[in-house]
């Protein structure tokens, strides 16, 4: 293991202790915890975010093959 020493202020200090007390478990696991939970969230947003982007080049797509049909039938 190694060892990573993190400098706070007194109500991160506290809140960190309170939250330590409150679910039983230890400064260092908890602290664990939160960065690959939040490593995990950034993960889901970035993948949230690449479907999206992905979605809308695909709807773009098809409105743009909608259009040429409809030119192609003579609609518009």
């Amino acid at each position: 293991m190694h060892t990573i020493t993190l400098e706070t202020d007194d109500n991160f200090f506290m809140m960190l202790n309170d939250m330590v007390a409150k679910f039983g478990t230890s400064r260092s696991e908890l602290i664990r915890n939160a960065v690959i939970n939040y490593k995990e969230t950034l993960e889901k947003e970035q993948l949230r975010l690449q479907i999206q982007r992905a979605s809308l080049k695909v709807r773009n797509e098809s409105l743009s093959i909608t259009n040429e049909f409809d030119v192609t039938l003579g609609i518009v």
